[in-house]
């Protein structure tokens, strides 16, 4: 009788609840502590208690200053004084150059060529200089490794990183610190390291808390990929959502994300205008297109149904006014 072959150990996760604690330590008094936002109306619409951690009021705009702050604060003197290498379509771009700045670094940072105008001069005001790419046509990762290998500089990639991923989680550390304990939490899925770190301390700390994630339609890969056990690859999708106009899941982030996460909620576009539209009239913050995927799943019952107190991260407000009245103004489409 041929023995059965016993199947390979799972590795070790890339972040622990204690890798997050020890960023949040490593994070006090560089990154705000962002406020957690109440609405009545919200509550009634949606029929639970919604308590949304508002990052768009974060140091950039957005929660990406966590991840890069921590993992670039975490480089040797040597390597900061070579200079720190990126690539992003806004909020890390931001964030590693506030990052670079604030420690005494420079930044150079690989952003496509569509990028919203805010974000890549809001990345130049930190003071980085900017490559530009077609992300349609061009891998950045492999542009980015080049640069960062030609140059002599030290890459923080957005997501595929566990200094990153523990930073990120600081977001749904403080909200579980201040709101207690949830019966779900929803996070914008993009690369997976937002709700990779979210996922692995609220597990930790309460493990029923139902894990959600939201991508747009058009840039289902995680819903794809964990419908599937595996990585798949998309086309780069087209949406508003720039934030999350990704082909494929991180790996480490994967890694995390298929034993922790317990669903994906895909949203429409114009359910993310119609969620950005209801943030800023009825709870007066302005929300961009991906910071937005989580309200917009919630307000259009995207998700399974959800009762009790369910966590909500808003994960950035980096939008311009002509893109916000475009997306949202009268007559918007």
């Amino acid at each position: 009788m041929t023995p059965t072959a016993t199947p390979p150990p799972l590795a070790p996760p890339p972040v622990t609840p204690d890798d997050i604690r020890a960023a949040a330590v490593r994070l006090a008094g560089v990154a705000h502590r962002t406020p957690v936002v109440r609405s009545r109306t919200l509550d009634a619409l949606v029929g639970a208690e919604v308590l949304l951690k508002c990052e768009n009021f974060q140091r950039v705009g957005a929660f990406k200053f966590r991840g890069a702050y921590h993992a670039a604060s975490r480089l040797t003197p040597a390597r900061l004084a070579r200079g720190i290498a990126a690539y992003s379509s806004g909020n890390h771009a931001q964030a590693v150059a506030l990052a670079a700045r604030e420690l005494g670094s420079s930044a150079v940072i690989v952003m496509p060529e569509d990028a919203p105008a805010a974000k890549r001069a809001a990345t130049e005001g930190y003071g980085a200089e900017i490559v530009t790419y077609d992300r349609y046509t061009e891998d950045r990762v492999a542009l980015g490794e080049a640069l960062a290998a030609e140059r002599g500089l030290t890459l923080i990639p957005p997501y595929e990183h566990p200094h990153v991923i523990a930073g990120q989680g600081t977001a749904a550390l403080e909200l579980l610190e201040e709101a207690g304990e949830l019966d779900a939490l929803l996070t914008p899925v993009g690369g997976g390291g937002l709700i990779a770190g979210s996922a692995t301390i609220a597990k930790a700390l309460h493990p029923r808390v139902r894990m959600i994630g939201v991508e747009p339609e058009s840039g289902d890969d995680t819903h794809r990929s964990l419908a599937a056990g595996r990585r798949v690859t998309i086309p780069v999708p087209h949406t508003i959502a720039d934030g999350q106009a990704l082909p494929t899941p991180g790996e480490l982030t994967f890694s995390v994300n298929r034993r922790l996460v317990d669903e994906i909620a895909l949203v429409g576009e114009d359910e993310i205008r119609a969620a950005m539209r209801f943030a800023f009239e009825r709870l007066k913050i302005v929300v961009e297109p991906s910071g937005a995927t989580p309200l917009a799943a919630l307000l259009s019952g995207r998700t399974t149904p959800l009762t009790g107190r369910i966590g909500v991260i808003i994960s950035g407000g980096n939008i311009d006014t002509d893109r916000f009245t475009a997306l949202c103004g009268t007559g918007a489409v």
